[in-house]
């Protein structure tokens, strides 16, 4: 018998009797109870587990850990990345794909000119996309945005009055308030927005879209450089929201200069394991030689609760963009409820392209300075502290060296300790 079947034996069937018989009802407690039923029927070792209950475990020979993967920690605190509740989910997803499609405009001083679109779908043809067929609703009762007759009417008559009020503002020249919807009115109102963005920036190479959208924390962003992303988030939280909204995956589109074809991907993302699941992933021709990325997701979201933000996100952008070029369109199922907002280019000169940084001397710690110690091509310590830092002159640079006695000037840079690490953090 093994260990592992020895420690079953002798103490896995009590805590099974006590989980078993347990009224306290948490997450933990389901989780362990759903354990140890998997041990009883006759598993005794935790390498099935995974497909058994979609949670990995390491097993010690003290402890049971969950490991969880980086797109399983923003997907359950997903209000981290901006993205809270159906409208706000909207909001952020327009503005990460507009500042993604800036920077690659930018990145290679282009003019930008960037496109969005927010199509409406309505439940109907959402269904279809999906694969269900449309059906009346059995139960209504059931719904979140169900109201009595009784409550519909009294709803109606209190929109009345607040609109009788706001047009008496109007008439007096009093600013006038969006009244607040309430929770059911919310429910109403939520429903599913197809999102594009199409921009003519630099575009991405076509072995790396993959894991440039469908891997959490990884991107192109890193470094001391200034961008207005900078930690591989963005669309691949706009990603993870579709996936947990809609379960639709995301398309791209994308060429650069250089290539005569225009790659095109279809994916998602693997939350557990923090891995894209390719749908699609092919070479199309590209009969205009047009270069950039044009991204496409659906979304569920509120359309009519920030309707007021994106718009003013939007002017907010043309104004200190003012060498970008911008077309929103919201496309709605009503064509009264359209919206089409063109901001020009009120001039051509951009400011000039970001350059990578060194560290500041006052921003290092002792795992940055390990790390530069490794990676620097530099022989001598005096040569490193002046090329792998700003503002690090040599007469600076020899006074470091010699302070405090931390080491010589002509020291290798290999022969550097931790206790010298340290001592030139501290200085």
């Amino acid at each position: 018998m093994s260990s592992f079947e020895a420690l079953y034996d002798r103490h896995w069937r009590s805590a099974i009797d006590w989980f078993e018989a347990s009224k306290v009802i948490t997450p933990c407690v389901l989780t362990l109870r759903k354990f140890l039923r998997f041990l009883a029927s006759g598993h005794n070792t935790t390498m099935g587990y995974e497909s058994y209950t979609g949670v990995r475990l390491v097993w010690s020979s003290h402890m049971l850990t969950s490991v969880e993967s980086p797109a399983e920690f923003f997907a359950d605190n997903k209000n981290i990345a901006g993205f809270d509740n159906p409208g706000k989910c909207l909001y952020t997803t327009v503005r990460e794909l507009v500042e993604n499609a800036l920077d690659s405009a930018e990145s290679i001083s282009n003019l930008p000119v960037v496109e969005i679109t927010i199509e409406e779908i309505g439940r109907s043809k959402f269904n279809s996309m999906i694969g269900l067929s449309d059906h009346e609703r059995r139960d209504e009762a059931l719904y979140d945005d169900f109201e009595t007759a009784k409550a519909r009417e009294k709803r109606l008559a209190k929109e009345a009055r607040v609109l009788e009020i706001q047009a008496k503002n109007a008439a007096l020249g009093k600013k006038v308030k969006d009244p607040a919807a309430t929770k059911a009115a919310k429910g109403r109102e939520a429903a599913y927005y197809r999102v594009t963005c199409k921009d003519n920036g630099r575009g991405m190479p076509h072995d790396d879209i993959p894991n440039m959208f469908g891997r959490v924390l990884s991107g192109t962003k890193y470094g001391l450089k200034q961008t207005r992303g900078k930690f591989g988030l963005g669309a691949k939280m706009a990603l993870i929201w579709s996936k947990m909204s809609t379960g639709l995956p995301i398309e791209i589109a994308s060429s650069m200069k250089s290539q005569n074809y225009t790659s095109f991907c279809r994916l998602d993302i693997d939350i557990h394991k923090n891995v894209p699941h390719i749908h699609v992933h092919e070479k199309r021709e590209n009969k205009d030689r047009w270069h950039g990325a044009e991204i496409q997701i659906v979304i569920e979201g509120n359309w009519t609760t920030y309707r007021s933000k994106i718009l003013h996100y939007m002017r907010q952008m043309a104004v200190i963009t003012p060498y970008a070029q911008f077309l929103f369109q919201f496309v709605s199922d009503s064509p009264e409820k359209n919206v089409t907002i063109r901001f020009t280019r009120r001039t051509d000169i951009m400011p000039p392209v970001p350059l990578e940084t060194k560290y500041h001397p006052s921003a290092v710690d002792i795992l940055l300075i390990k790390r530069l110690i490794t990676e620097t091509s530099k022989q001598t310590l005096l040569q490193f502290l002046q090329h792998e830092f700003v503002n690090i002159g040599k007469s600076h640079a020899e006074r470091l060296i010699v302070a405090d006695y931390v080491a010589r000037t002509r020291m290798r840079v290999p022969e550097t300790g931790a206790d010298m690490r340290f001592r030139f953090v501290k200085i």
